[in-house]
């Protein structure tokens, strides 16, 4: 642990705030720093004096100019390290000089944070002593985290489950932070690539958090001891999984029907042709939030939106003075103006996220064993059904609610990427009142959102020849072929590919030319486990190209 905090984290920040420091902001300001010349620049023209003399303010003095022509001296400043908050005028990414500034303070955390832990030579706090001292006042958790150390310590799979929900959490806040806070100099007037990036890490993040509750329910049917875990946190989950499970459940029907109404209600009336029937809930909460980070244009007057208000006037002189133009500033995704439409599509998206989840966690929390199936840990992470005298017994393998879990969370990527895409898209055409009149109803997507951007994709090739969309054009195709393709093993089960295969057999063996291969074994068709299998990995697939080409195709089609 010492060894990530310090060595990893820690001296890779400080290495990268060295890069910046030395290479980049020069490089920004139009001197270039090589390896023949690396000796002889200096960063800042006080060059160390200030940093042993304690007077550090005066590498955050002079920063560069609001004219600063990124690359050129032009407006260029002699800062290092800054704290000024909101975008370059004309990269419109963060300023080098604050990126420093952050990361510096990183390095200066994390190599604190690795000194704080026991080496081998005895110095330090021990995790196990740490993890154990902390019981609930009480007794409410039992014997709280009594047991864990070593369970976890113990099971590579609780560990790669630990791995992989931090780090799918933290793939999808990239995805967020990539384009709201762009740090690469002039990303945010690249579309296509801001669209493909954010797509990338959202589908990224999705595969990699369920994987994370897939190799839970691994330990708890290979690793979990319930001698070792007795009464401790986690066998207290386990006592609770009917109240957990209970309540995911409730949660997401409350989302779903509600969403859905919503949705629905909102079409029957554009349908009659009495849009102004509609139910448009504004979504108060956020934009009160929004407000109290200084964005004015919803009129609460509230903290840093207060121009009288002691925070405004305190932020005015000391910190961040470029934060609250660029909130402000409709040029940027720092933060969205926000209206009945994205209230809908935010709860669309709590729907996905809490069924996903309840499938994932009921899966987890019911690998060992159900009332309907006691012995369930017995038979494995992944069985079929479990045979005759067991009736009702197929689909509740723990691989069974990851592999079902997998399309909820495809469907709810899906609604991150399209609401994203229409936003920014509507955003960087100037039009984003045809987002905000047509997402709140479901024929406005499909229409205003799926139909209009997609006839980059279908003249990629027309009557008159083809263009540089062309390939996605095929692309698009082929996507949905090989998503359609999944279906034929989804439905089509055991049974039927059984019996087609025998007749395939019979065939052959009456076929001169066929006959001449012969098998061992009398074939058998794939089992109920290998062709969902077989069948996600093509919807999968085929789902990601399929969108991967009308993402590009349109975003690239309308700003080159």
């Amino acid at each position: 642990l010492n060894h990530h905090l310090s060595g990893l984290f820690g001296v890779s920040s400080l290495a990268w705030t060295g890069h910046l420091v030395h290479v980049a902001i020069p490089a920004s300001r139009g001197e270039y720093v090589r390896w023949n010349n690396f000796l002889g620049v200096f960063p800042h023209p006080q060059g160390l004096g200030p940093l042993f003399s304690g007077q550090w303010n005066l590498y955050a003095q002079n920063p560069d100019s609001g004219s600063h022509l990124f690359g050129t001296s032009q407006g260029a400043g002699t800062a290092i390290l800054t704290l000024l908050g909101g975008f370059h005028p004309q990269t419109q990414s963060l300023w080098l000089t604050d990126i420093a500034h952050h990361h510096l303070a990183i390095a200066f955390i994390f190599l604190v944070a690795g000194h704080m832990y026991r080496t081998n030579f005895g110095i330090g706090h021990s995790i196990k002593d740490l993890l154990e001292a902390h019981i609930p006042p009480g007794g409410r958790l039992g014997r709280g985290h009594k047991g864990l150390y070593d369970t976890i310590n113990n099971s590579i799979h609780f560990q790669l489950g630990l791995a992989l929900a931090s780090l799918g959490v933290i793939t999808s806040l990239v995805a967020q932070h990539m384009y709201s806070l762009p740090a690469y100099a002039f990303i945010a007037q690249d579309f296509t690539t801001q669209a493909a990036l954010y797509t990338h890490h959202q589908y990224i993040a999705g595969f990699i958090m369920t994987g994370a509750f897939a190799h839970g329910a691994i330990f708890f049917i290979r690793d979990y001891n319930p001698e070792q875990n007795e009464d401790n946190v986690l066998a207290r989950m386990l006592d609770h999984k009917e109240a957990i499970i209970s309540h995911l459940s409730w949660a997401s029907l409350f989302l779903g029907f509600h969403t859905l109404g919503l949705y629905v209600h909102n079409d029957v009336m554009l349908a009659f042709g009495t849009p102004e029937k509609q139910i448009l809930i504004e979504p108060i909460f956020a934009q009160w939030i929004q407000s109290a980070h200084g964005k004015t244009s919803y009129g609460f007057d509230v903290l840093l939106s207060s121009t009288n208000g002691p925070a405004f006037n305190a932020g005015r002189s000391i910190w961040l003075p470029g934060w609250l133009n660029a909130i402000n500033e409709n040029s940027n995704s720092l933060f969205l103006t926000i209206g009945p439409g994205d209230f809908l599509v935010h709860h669309a998206i709590a729907l996905g996220l809490h069924t996903t989840t309840l499938i994932l966690v009921k899966g987890a929390l019911d690998a060992r064993g159900s009332k309907l199936m006691p012995d369930k840990k017995d038979f494995g992470y992944s069985f079929p059904c479990d045979g005759p005298g067991r009736g009702g017994t197929c689909d509740i393998s723990a691989w069974d609610a990851f592999y079902l879990a997998v399309f909820w969370m495809l469907n709810t990527i899906g609604w991150v990427t399209f609401y994203w895409h229409w936003k920014h898209i509507t955003l960087w055409q100037g039009n984003v009142s045809q987002f905000n009149e047509s997402s709140t109803y479901l024929m406005g997507w499909l229409r205003d959102y799926l139909w209009l951007n997609s006839s980059q994709l279908i003249n990629g090739y027309n009557p008159f020849g083809m263009n540089s969309l062309s390939v996605w054009a095929w692309m698009f195709l082929f996507g949905h072929l090989v998503w359609a393709t999944g279906f034929m093993f989804l439905i089509s089960w055991r049974g039927y590919w059984q019996e087609l295969i025998e007749t395939l057999a019979w065939a052959h063996e009456r076929t001169p030319l066929a006959n001449l291969i012969r098998w061992r074994d009398k074939p058998v068709a794939l089992s109920i486990v290998q062709a969902r299998l077989v069948g996600l990995a093509h919807f999968s697939v085929g789902y990601i190209f399929t969108y991967a080409a009308f993402l590009i195709a349109s975003t690239s089609g309308k700003f080159g």
